[in-house]
């Protein structure tokens, strides 16, 4: 009880403290994403190039290597994670009946279950984090279903590999705010988890206009990288709007998706990716594709309409929150946490 009103006492203090939002407190901000982001944007591009370099090196083959290459690439990327989903629902149940009930480990077998339980909230993690990712490869594999297979597959994968290769800088900015809000959260701080969003949206909608507009002042030539078809190269151009609207849609539900995961909403950001790719995002690419005969545009622009029903619904979310009670929701749990193990020791 004591814990609970000391810690609206520090919230409404710290609250009342940071009101006023200064130049230096941006750009002290800034520093700090920039610290942050700046190596998970290395190590990603770095881990990434490979298999973007494999693919540039393959496409110079011919359509056919390229389209086969992709294939494959996409096939192993949706299976990779499909046992961890079929056996996620069962684990922390089946798990914790056996630890505490067969295994004769008692107590020790109870703190066990609590941590095999919490898990949960890895899996929730992992089916935010791979189902935006699984639909864009299932596009891939639907276009070795469309008329002239080899060059639609071909083109997308050009595609994909450019916009996931781009991503890498959203996904630093998302690790990065992810950080600083759960940081913020967790000291009872609402107003620096505030600007932290703020500054970070910022950084995205800059780095989004600068890298988009390169890519787009770009499009005749940059499918060259990938192959020397001047059919393909063609293709690739006629896409370029497109590839630029997903690099747009790409950096702000980046940064949307890093502060849903620093509140802590993993299981909300799993149903928008749901809902919004599942939903709406694959039926409309299948139906564009294979009904209106749109083919790879089609695909590609259903999918882009997933997304951007997932950026507004963030958008939503992010915007209608009310940081002063996710931070006393955040110290909550950490005196829980804390009381817990204090508990356990004893």
């Amino acid at each position: 009880m004591e814990e609970g009103l000391l810690l609206v006492k520090e919230g409404e203090k710290t609250s009342s403290e940071s009101s006023s939002i200064t130049w230096g407190v941006l750009v002290g901000e800034m520093k700090r994403l920039g610290f942050i982001a700046a190596p998970m944007v290395a190590v990603t591009l770095s881990q990434y190039l490979l298999q973007v370099i494999s693919t540039m090196m393959v496409g110079h083959l011919g359509e056919l290597s390229l389209s086969s290459t992709a294939i494959a690439t996409s096939l192993s990327g949706v299976t990779g994670y499909s046992f961890l989903v079929i056996l996620s629902p069962f684990l922390p149940f089946s798990s914790c009946r056996c630890i505490l009930f067969k295994s004769g480990l008692d107590n020790l077998g109870g703190a066990l279950a609590i941590d095999i339980s919490i898990w949960l909230n890895v899996i929730f993690l992992v089916l935010y984090m791979s189902l935006e990712w699984w639909s864009f490869e299932l596009l891939i594999l639907l276009s070795g279903l469309l008329p002239n297979p080899e060059l639609e597959t071909s083109v997308l994968s050009v595609c994909l590999n450019t916009i996931s290769t781009l991503y890498a800088i959203p996904y630093g900015f998302g690790a990065a705010v992810s950080t600083r809000v759960s940081n913020e959260l967790g000291a009872g701080n609402p107003q620096g988890a505030r600007v932290a969003v703020f500054v970070v949206m910022f950084l995205a909608v800059m780095e989004t206009t600068i890298v988009s507009s390169t890519l787009f002042a770009t499009r005749r030539i940059f499918g060259y990288t990938f192959s020397n078809e001047k059919e393909v190269v063609d293709f690739v151009t006629s896409m370029a709007p497109l590839v630029c609207l997903s690099v747009i849609m790409d950096s702000l539900q980046g940064v949307l998706s890093g502060v849903a995961r620093g509140c802590g909403w993993q299981h909300i950001g799993a149903y928008v990716n749901l809902g919004a790719f599942y939903l709406v995002g694959i039926p409309m690419a299948a139906t564009l594709a294979f009904w209106v005969q749109l083919r790879g545009k089609g695909l590609w622009i259903g999918i882009q309409a997933g997304a951007v029903v997932q950026t507004i619904l963030l958008s939503i979310i992010t915007s209608c929150t009310n940081w002063e009670k996710q931070a006393i929701k955040a110290r909550e749990r950490l005196f829980e946490g804390r009381s817990y193990g204090n508990n356990e020791v004893m």
